[in-house]
This record gives C-alpha cells, sequence and structure tokens, in this order.
C-alpha cells in the first residue's frame, strides 16, 4: 500500500488542478508545481517494485522533472518566464527523446532520416503559419514544434518497429497528446484560438499525455 501512495497522491493532485481549472484558478496554480515531482514518485516507486534500468530511469524522471520546471515557470504571464518554461520543457522532451529514441530510432538509413526530416519540417511549417507566429519567436518555436515532431516520430518508430505494441502505443498517444496540449497553448498565445474551457483541457490533454509517457516510459524501463 505504502508504494502505491505516490500515485494516489499523484490522481488526487491531478483532480484539485483540473476542479480549480474550472472553479478556483488560484487553487489550481498552487497545485499545479506538485504534479509532476509525485509523478516521478510514482514511477520510482513503479521501478523499485517491478525492476528498471537505472540509466534509462534517470532519462525518464530527468523529463518529468523538467516538466515540473517548466509548469512552475509558466505560472508567470513574464515573457522571460515563459520562454525560459518552454526551454524547460524542451529540455525535457529531449530526456524523453533519448529514452525512446535509443532504441526506436537506431538502424534508420540516411534517406529514411532525410524524408523523415522533410515530412517534419512541413508539418511545423504549416502549424507555424496557422498560428500566425513571426518576428522574434518564429526560431524558437520553430525549433521547440521539431522538437514536438521528433518526439512523435521516435514513438511512431517503435510502433511500427517493435513487439511491445502496448507500451509504444502509449508513448505514441502520450506524444500526440503533449503536441496537441502545446499546440492549444501556442493558439491562445497568440490569439488564434480562444474558447470558454480552453485551459481545462490543456491540463487535461498534458496530464493524461504525461502520465501515458511514465507508463510507456516505465515499462520500457523494466529490466528484460
Amino acid at each position: 500500500m505504502t508504494k502505491r501512495l505516490p500515485i494516489l497522491f499523484f490522481i488526487a493532485a491531478c483532480l484539485v488542478n483540473l476542479a480549480g481549472r474550472l472553479w478556483n484558478p488560484e487553487l489550481a496554480g498552487v497545485v499545479k508545481p506538485a504534479l509532476m515531482p509525485l509523478l516521478a514518485a510514482s514511477v520510482l516507486a513503479a521501478a523499485v517494485e517491478g525492476g528498471a534500468n537505472r540509466n534509462q530511469l534517470f532519462l525518464l524522471i530527468a523529463a518529468e522533472l523538467f516538466g515540473c520546471l517548466g509548469d512552475t515557470l509558466l505560472l508567470s504571464s513574464e515573457f522571460v518566464f515563459f520562454a525560459s518554461g518552454i526551454g524547460a520543457f524542451l529540455l525535457g522532451h529531449l530526456f524523453y527523446i533519448s529514452l525512446f529514441g535509443r532504441q526506436s530510432l537506431k538502424g534508420i538509413n540516411p534517406m529514411g532520416w532525410i524524408l523523415s526530416l522533410l515530412v517534419m519540417g512541413g508539418l511545423v511549417f504549416l502549424l507555424v503559419r496557422f498560428l500566425k507566429i513571426e518576428g522574434a519567436l518564429l526560431i524558437p518555436m520553430a525549433i521547440y514544434g521539431m522538437t514536438l515532431m521528433l518526439l512523435i516520430f521516435s514513438t511512431l518508430c517503435g510502433l511500427l518497429r517493435f513487439r511491445q505494441k502496448l507500451t509504444w502505443t502509449l508513448l505514441f498517444l502520450g506524444a500526440l497528446l503533449f503536441t496537441f496540449s502545446d499546440s492549444l497553448i501556442a493558439a491562445g498565445t497568440f490569439n488564434v484560438v480562444q474558447f470558454e474551457l480552453r485551459e481545462f483541457v490543456i491540463m487535461l490533454t498534458y496530464l493524461l499525455a504525461q502520465s501515458l509517457l511514465a507508463i510507456g516510459g516505465i515499462r520500457l524501463c523494466r529490466k528484460k
């Protein structure tokens, strides 16, 4: 029962945060910095119970802790904190990609990489055009978008290439939801998409994304 406490606390914190998004934004802000540390603690508890590769586990925990840093920084509306928060999430994505890609991207030939990068670049170009991003933010947001595309690509390759279908499906769905959540943030920031429950949907899809990446990640880290 003790080993399950972190996940119970994480679920409770998620429910409180989501409820705060609907009725009390200040409460949601108070709880938000605790979400990813609780998820990381849940991952560690699962690793102790089921055994996990330490190097892979480090990458998974690091990604979640950078998510915590990003969550905390984005609580401020100041541009410097917004930019720093996006940078923290970018580093978190790189840790995720390092964990997933060391298996899924291994052995892809140069032509495959060229075609894949062209497709990913095209998708980022369309997204940037849709969001009407320009000026000083254009290059940083394009880099961030390519990182998200690479996260999706690394999980999709694993889903298509390996027999661990459930694990890679969880990771692929997590990457898609993360991209959707971040796209909604950008759409709101640049006043392209606005609707009443946008903040709630952003947080719901973000929490689902991080949870799926954590579940799939711990399955990937378990010692064979």
